[in-house]
């Protein structure tokens, strides 16, 4: 007899008693027996060790029925136990069954050729695991949860949350521990030798950090306060965020937007641990085009399709989209799933709410019966090479058989020195080396331009003739231009409907909302050059103009904070909110903070560069004027040590390297400063 056939059959035994119970938390003990066919001394004993272990809860029922005198509620333990169990239970009834089906076959036996026969089902269509408990328990989980520690997700870790919940992210359960965490940094593994590229790490604050410890569950709420899961913690650690960006980004450069978040955002502690999934985030848009992984592979089931190619998106789909997708559903003899991302893209990218209804537009330009669309909440890294990988692998749950990288996937642009983060081809090259690997085959494509000759879209570097015929393209900066300027956008570039689509989020600029944002040292003049603005601007009319200054927003939206980092960057980003929306809404927001701060800065133009265009004005007084001009005496106090992490004294200011304009006053009238401005703002487009 196996060794291991005891143990296995043990382990069976518990994972389809947790099962039971969680489907049935109700069902008397007799009725449990029987569902598993064993005594009910036997169960009892295995109900006890279950509680012992603490992997269920047993509560008293009222009821008059002496038959089910109990309740037995799965833990956040038992739920992981659980979990776990289904893995191994499933894969030894995978490996039962191909072992099988290599007998019967013939494919066993060496003295017998194998068949060339298909399985009863392909592996890419059964049905994968997620981290949800039943809806039972997961009421009575929230009931549970709240006496836990709470710990608010930020948009990014939603998105991940619902992805490791629903499967996307398979073979993951939870969030990396410390160990799993070095082994994707450094080698694109987990320490079990899983191939896996991305870091899925919770972080936290500090102060939330000191109040845990590992073994403990916390509850993981969305930004309105529902719970979605539970954690169990099974490590709290501190990365080298240096060694993290230099290994998964490439590059520890604040040029690339993952790396700013990763060192300016994210918190300074990850937690790592079990996730127990109780409900999927809310999607209150497009939710009929929202499907689990579950979900498109009961649809491809459904439908009866075997091959399926997908294409990953976080742009408006124009017309060498359409012809990408058109070759490589060809090449792989596969129905196409146009798979676009909904969550977190890079900063300035078109919002999603645009970019859906864009798809929507020139879905009918695809053939119905080989094509399907569905839409993918991730919130992406930018991160290339590894990013290719790791959406293969999210294709790959999602029952997806083939994949289209194309060139320079998922790359940022351009780092600190104006060159590529990545080769063109860097990620298909990286691809290519794990698809056997990963279950899904890549469809790689090159560059598409538009032959005007032959009036088509080809790949650049097939086309032999170029000498001959006029290649034609359009970049995404080129686009942006023609779109801000209102210029005509050709139609062998994109289709009229999502230009129509683009120009009604998009229009020109000189109909826009926009910021100008003034920063500088105290005395510096940023708040008379301000309000020298705000006069000029409203003389013109048209748009609505607010002045936010920092003394009157400490005033009146922070009159309780204090001068901390902390603090400051706080007022700060709530300056940019308010611009933001102020922005949104077709208006001019003018703001006059010190904003000592670069990453802070940051923060608030990408804020409002969603919705219009951000100019930052330095205001490049030198400190020494400064304190000549200070009226109050701060400078003074400052220097006398009376005034703490005062600006340019005690506490440093970080002089903006890129800002739009950069304004001298020293020997200048307020009203030739005011009119720098104005003349930049016209040769943007915006007045």
């Amino acid at each position: 007899m196996n060794p291991f056939q005891n143990i296995h059959a043990e382990d069976d035994l518990r994972f389809r008693l947790l099962r039971q119970l969680d489907v049935a938390p109700g069902q008397s003990q007799r009725a449990t027996a029987v569902a598993l066919g064993i005594s009910l001394g036997r169960l009892n004993t295995l109900l006890r060790a279950l509680s012992a272990e603490g992997l269920i809860a047993i509560s008293d029922r009222p009821g008059p029925d002496k038959r089910a005198r109990f309740n037995y509620t799965l833990t956040t333990k038992g739920a992981a136990t659980k979990a776990r169990l289904a893995d191994q239970f499933l894969a030894r009834k995978r490996a039962e069954y191909h072992a099988l089906h290599a007998e019967l076959s013939g494919s066993g036996n060496s003295f017998l050729p194998p068949l060339n026969r298909t399985l009863p089902m392909n592996s890419n269509l059964t049905p994968i695991q997620e981290l949800y408990v039943s809806q039972d328990s997961a009421q009575k989980l929230k009931i549970d949860a709240g006496d836990l520690p709470s710990w608010d997700l930020t948009p990014r870790q939603i998105c991940d949350l619902e992805l490791l919940m629903n499967g996307g992210f398979s073979p993951l359960k939870g969030f990396l521990g410390q160990e799993d965490y070095t082994s994707v940094v450094e080698n694109m593994r987990l320490a079990d030798g899983t191939l896996w590229p991305m870091p899925i790490t919770l972080d936290v604050s500090e102060a939330f950090a000191e109040g845990i410890e590992a073994g403990q569950d916390i509850a993981l709420r969305d930004q309105e306060g529902v719970i979605l899961a539970i954690l169990s913690i099974s490590d709290a650690y501190r990365p080298d965020k240096a060694r993290e960006a230099e290994m998964v980004f490439g590059a520890d450069d604040l040029a690339h937007p993952a790396v700013n978040y990763l060192h300016n955002t994210a918190g300074p502690v990850y937690l790592g641990g079990a996730i127990t999934g109780i409900q999927p985030p809310t999607h209150y848009d497009f939710r009929a085009r929202r499907d689990t992984p579950n979900e498109m592979r009961a649809y491809f089931r459904k439908l009866g399709w075997r091959r399926i190619v997908a294409f990953q998106t976080r742009n408006p789909l124009h017309r060498a989209h359409q012809e990408l997708t058109f070759r490589a559903a060809r090449e792989a003899q596969a129905n196409l799933l146009l798979h676009p991302v909904v969550g977190m893209t890079k900063p300035g990218d078109v919002d999603h709410f645009t970019r859906v209804r864009c798809y929507e537009a020139v879905l009918d330009k695809y053939p119905q019966a080989t094509t399907s669309m569905s839409l993918l909440n991730l919130a992406m890294r930018m991160a290339g090479p590894r990013e290719a990988v790791w959406h293969g692998l999210i294709r790959a749950n999602h029952g997806c058989t083939h994949f289209i990288v194309g060139r320079d996937h998922a790359g940022p642009g351009k780092n600190s020195a104006g060159e590529d983060f990545y080769g063109p081809y860097d990620a298909q090259d990286l691809f290519r080396t794990h698809q056997e690997e990963m279950g899904i085959e890549m469809v790689d494509f090159k560059h598409m331009v538009y032959v005007q000759e032959r009036a088509q879209y080809e790949p650049s570097d097939e086309i032999t003739d170029k000498d001959d015929v006029t290649i034609l393209n359009i970049s995404g900066t080129e686009l942006r231009r023609r779109l801000r300027e209102g210029l005509e956008i050709p139609e062998w570039f994109s289709f009229p409907e999502v230009v129509n689509e683009l120009r009604r989020t998009s229009p020109p600029r000189s109909q826009q909302g926009f910021t100008v944002f003034f920063t500088g040292l105290s005395g510096s003049g940023k708040s008379t050059i301000a309000n020298a603005m705000m006069v000029k601007l409203m003389e013109m009319g048209g748009r609505p103009v607010t002045l936010l200054d920092g003394d009157i927003v400490r005033k009146n939206l922070s009159s309780e904070l204090g001068f901390s980092k902390e603090h400051r960057d706080l007022n700060i980003r709530r300056i940019g909110y308010v611009a933001s929306e102020i922005t949104k809404n077709g208006g001019i927001a003018i703001c006059a903070p010190i904003a000592p701060y670069t990453a802070t800065r940051r923060a608030v133009r990408e804020d409002i560069e969603q919705f219009g265009a951000f100019v930052e004005v330095h205001v490049a007084t030198a400190l020494e004027e400064c304190e000549r001009r200070d009226r109050k005496g701060l400078y003074k106090l400052a220097r006398e040590g009376k005034i703490k992490e005062f600006t340019g004294i005690s506490d440093p200011y970080e002089a903006p390297t890129a800002a739009e304009l950069v304004v001298d006053t020293e020997g200048y009238e307020v009203d030739n400063c005011a009119q720098q401005v104005l003349l930049k703002l016209e040769s943007m487009g915006l007045i």
